[in-house]
């Protein structure tokens, strides 16, 4: 008895797995011939043209050009349509919103940045959030109705009991009990939100240093100190959506603190935070520390660091990595990670060198011994993380030939 229409191994839904692979090669590949994908899915000549035409016909793909330079007749060339779907990510902080639209092959076409407009103005959040995103699809040409999907990172995580942002009492008016009512209710398209280090994971997992890995660890440390746990291929959240927030951890070298998150200091935040980093360069007595930011000002004291060759660097960089290995001695201890991927400004930027310093004093501290990499997503990597999360849903709902 045939199956019905939609059952698994149905001549349709067998189509739509395909068609699906035929997407995600196209989508890896770039521009590709039939014979080519014909190989690379295992398809006869005749499914693979009849699979391009379906998939022509539905806008999914466009016929861009031929072969050339190659013996034989030129072949027909194919690739993903680009107008096929849109998705948006937003990156926010206590300073600006920041917005992005990428087309389905993933290449950003339009972006808006909206200052934070302070405390007092009494524009509602959600309205920033809507004029943010408006702003990036006015930028890439586009409407909101073009618009599939949407992801916000922002610091801390919304508990999903509550509904209420916890871990982010620095950004002002995030913390409404109907905050994501409002934002549905502003917002014309899906949207979901994550952890902002949470989204620097995904992104080096799609695109960066933990590709093909399934367990890691991400060591965030720019504006704030966080990590972002990826166990068995997915982010791990925990109950209230506070894992990961290593910054409350107490460590040795600070005092303890209690009711950590109202006090404004202690733990692993305050010994390796990027405010700890021109406190460390003071008291060794560097002089010529530059002004601005700390998160800043963390980063191209720790660069530099990286890259002189004299006693005062080179102990601000030590002292610096053992810090920052108390801390991950903990969380390896626990959790047994594959990777550690070092991310953010004030790791990033110490290089090779700070990594190769971290590694040597979490090898004497830890147990567990993983190996330590430096991220490669380096522009936006929140905003690049929200992009990649909101394409992933976008795909699978504009790629979906079953229906």
């Amino acid at each position: 008895m045939a199956g019905t229409a939609g059952t698994p191994g149905t001549p349709r839904v067998l189509r739509a797995m395909n068609d699906r692979a035929a997407l995600d090669l196209l989508l890896e590949h770039g521009q590709l011939s039939r014979t080519r994908i014909g190989k690379l899915t295992g398809l006869s000549k005749p499914t693979a043209s009849q699979l391009l035409a379906r998939l022509e016909a539905a806008g999914l793909v466009l016929a861009t050009g031929t072969t050339e330079g190659r013996p034989g007749p030129n072949a027909q060339l194919y690739e993903v349509n680009p107008a096929a779907g849109h998705a948006a990510g937003l990156d926010v902080t206590p300073q600006r919103i920041l917005a992005a639209v990428a087309d389905v092959t993933g290449r950003t076409v339009g972006r808006f940045e909206l200052p934070a407009p302070g405390r007092r103005t009494g524009i509602p959040v959600a309205q920033q959030v809507a004029d943010a995103l408006d702003g990036a699809v006015k930028a890439a040409g586009l409407a909101r109705d073009d618009i599939h999907r949407l992801v916000i990172g922002t610091p801390g995580a919304f508990d999903p009991t509550t509904g209420r942002l916890r871990y982010a009492s620095h950004l002002p008016g995030w913390h409404s009990p109907t905050l994501l009512d409002e934002l549905a209710a502003a917002l014309p398209m899906p949207f979901e939100y994550e952890n902002d280090v949470n989204l620097v994971a995904l992104a080096e997992q799609r695109l960066g240093a933990a590709r093909d890995h399934t367990d890691f660890v991400l060591l965030w440390n720019q504006e704030g100190l966080g990590a972002a746990l990826v166990l068995g291929g997915r982010l791990h959240r925990g109950w209230t959506g506070g894992a990961g927030e290593v910054g409350f951890l107490p460590v040795p070298g600070t005092p303890l603190v209690r009711q950590v998150t109202k006090a404004s200091s202690g733990g692993y935040q305050e010994l390796a935070g990027s405010q700890a980093v021109p406190r460390l360069a003071r008291e060794l007595g560097i002089e010529d520390i530059p002004a601005g930011p700390y998160a800043e000002v963390a980063a191209a004291l720790v660069e530099r660091a990286a890259t002189r060759d004299d006693d005062l660097h080179r102990e601000l960089l030590r002292s610096y990595a053992i810090r920052l290995a108390t801390g991950l001695a903990s969380l390896v201890s626990v959790l047994d990670p594959e990777l550690v991927v070092l991310s953010g400004a004030s790791l990033t930027s110490g290089g090779e060198t700070l990594r190769a310093l971290v590694q040597a004093e979490l090898e004497e501290l830890a147990a567990s011994r993983p190996r330590l990499v430096v991220g490669d997503v380096r522009e936006h990597p929140v905003l690049r993380g929200a992009l990649e999360s909101a394409l992933a849903t976008t795909r699978d709902e504009v790629f979906d030939t079953s229906r």
